[in-house]
């Protein structure tokens, strides 16, 4: 395939599974739903999601979906071509340019899209949607819904439709459904086993598509969700699909530094939006510091934010894992009393919650793990590297991220790819599509990885000084936080893989598994990956930052250099 969309053919009723209740699944879920069932032809959907439908990182997202809407309704100024170029310097180079220009240019389309299913977006006095600017745009074009509640307004949205289709018989739906499997056959995906109510159940399937988020659970602070447990990237790992740029892992520079509930909500983020309003960072002096870090400021991409804040720490002598501070107060005295609530009206609420009063104090603040720019490697219409699979949402690698993401594009590349691989679902004669390794200009060492097994340093005990330690998911985010967070060594990436070595041994043993050990076998492997990435690209770029890299090495582009295949 080259990245065309595959012309329709004659077709009978399929079945399409859709697994993952995030912005993708139910958007991906919808459309096909709504597909006419005429002629004996259609596709009969059935949506699998873990846990709860509301159970999902879309839920807890605030700052908004970005899109350059119609003349007439755009910021004065602002354009596609812009939105284009934000998104490419954001990305430091390693975006794949076409996936950029249909993501931005296509982004109107799925707003209204979003409408046909009753998600509203907020409206200014003159009555046309309230844009807000963020960090790294060159112009308010971030479309919010209750303010700072826009994941969540979306998603409600998006599963009252889904609700009712699925009262009508226009889609199954399966709750507390945890997928283990992806069946085969003849190279082929042919469905999804899963577990339900304590039983393993079968569906065959003429295609599935993996929608299921990314990975927060890895590291010791992230906001995402328990639900983020790196499922669909290991489904498809193990099927045999390509991954690619999984190094990059981006983290929010600001969640509200609190100590985080077993089994309770992520920390409190807080959106980048108020930073775009006027929100600036301190150290435990009151000294602003990002202006000593980058000319942008707290409006730098967040890498740069949540790295300046870890070099600055590391700068003025404090513990790594101390809080900076997040200052609103010179919001509130310039644009008047009451502001942040009736802008910010979520944050507001749960900063008072916990004990803060964000008008008249500044926020403790710390980077958490946010969102993984790689995943299953798709072509531009979210088709795999295996036939009748296909990935769309944070749990794809498109290459439209690039090496960071730009704030608000996480939810549009949901929509605008989730629809994508629905439509070359819907329209392909044959459900074969799949991705060629040099789709969109993709290199075949950035697709996939060599079969070769482990190298033999990777083992327990070949690196000095290594001690090994019992896995827990304590263990396994401790180790990642400290070895592939926001600064990187490569000693430091060498001795968890030699850890991450011996928890895959010893869990390999494991026969009978409950879903939270199936989660740890997905996170354990999403670990392994992620390190094989970060030791084999020795340059720092975008959300990647080798701490023991030469300057002249620091924000290069280069290709991903191939990776050994990781057994699990």
């Amino acid at each position: 395939m080259n990245g065309q969309a595959p012309t329709r053919g004659p077709r009978q009723e399929r079945t399409l599974v859709v697994v993952g209740s995030g912005i993708a699944g139910l958007y991906a879920a919808l459309l096909a739903a709504d597909e006419p069932r005429t002629h004996g032809g259609g596709t009969d959907v059935v949506l699998l999601t873990k846990g709860t439908l509301e159970q999902s990182n879309t839920f807890y997202a605030q700052g908004g979906v970005s899109a350059v809407l119609e003349p007439g309704e755009a910021a004065p100024g602002d354009s596609v071509a812009a939105h284009i170029a934000d998104t490419l310097a954001a990305g430091a180079g390693l975006n794949n340019p076409e996936a950029v220009r249909v993501l931005c240019t296509e982004a109107v389309r799925d707003i209204a899209g979003l409408k046909r299913f009753g998600v509203d977006f907020d409206l200014n006095d003159a009555g046309h949607p309230a844009l807000g600017l963020e960090a790294a745009h060159s112009a308010p074009r971030i479309l919010h819904a209750g303010g700072d509640a826009t994941g969540a307004g979306i998603a409600r949205g998006l599963i009252a439709a889904v609700l009712e289709r699925a009262v009508s018989g226009r889609l199954r739906l399966v709750t507390d459904a945890f997928v283990t499997e992806l069946s085969t056959s003849n190279g082929s995906v042919s469905g999804v086993k899963y577990l339900h109510n304590g039983l393993v159940t079968s569906i065959e399937a003429d295609a599935v598509l993996l929608a299921t988020g990314g990975a927060g659970r890895l590291f010791a602070r992230t906001s995402n969700p328990e639900v983020a447990t790196a499922d669909g990237l290991a489904l498809a790992w193990r099927a045999g699909a390509a991954v690619r740029h999984l190094e990059f892992f981006q983290f929010h520079p600001t969640t509200l530094a609190a100590t985080e509930r077993p089994g309770g909500p992520p920390p409190l983020l807080i959106s980048e939006a108020v930073r775009g309003e006027g929100a600036v960072l301190t150290d435990a002096a009151g000294h602003r510091f990002m202006p000593d870090y980058h000319p942008d400021g707290e409006l730098a991409p967040r890498d740069v934010v949540s790295r300046s804040i870890a070099l600055h720490l590391a700068r003025t002598g404090a513990p790594a894992d101390s809080p900076v501070y997040l200052d609103a107060r010179g919001i509130e005295a310039s644009k008047g009393a009451g502001f942040l609530a009736r802008r910010f009206p979520t944050l507001t609420a749960a900063t008072r919650a916990a004990g803060y009063d964000w008008t008249v104090e500044v926020l403790p603040v710390s980077p958490a793990a946010h969102y993984w720019m790689g995943g299953v490697a798709t072509d531009l219409w979210g088709r795999t590297s295996i036939p009748r699979l296909y990935a769309a949402g944070e749990v794809a690698c498109t290459g439209a991220q690039g090496a960071n993401r730009l704030a608000s594009n996480s939810l549009l590349e949901g929509l605008v790819f989730g629809r994508r691989a629905v439509e070359a679902y819907l329209d392909a004669s044959e459900p074969v599509a799949r991705l060629d390794a040099t789709d969109a200009g993709l290199a075949a060492s950035d697709a996939g990885f060599d079969a070769e097994p482990p190298a033999e340093n990777d083992a327990a005990g070949g690196f000095p000084g290594f001690e090994s330690e019992d896995f827990s998911r304590g263990a396994l985010s401790r180790l990642m936080t400290r070895a592939a967070g926001v600064l990187r060594t490569g000693a430091e990436l060498d001795e968890a893989a030699g850890q991450l070595s011996v928890w895959a041994t010893d869990m390999a043993r494991i026969t009978a598994l409950a879903i939270r050990d199936y989660e740890d076998r997905n996170l354990l492997l999403a670990a392994q990956l992620l390190v094989a990435a970060a030791r084999s690209r020795k340059e720092s770029v975008g959300a990647h930052y080798r701490s023991d890299t030469p300057e002249n090495l620091r924000g290069q582009g280069a290709t991903s250099l191939p990776m050994q295949r990781i057994s699990s």
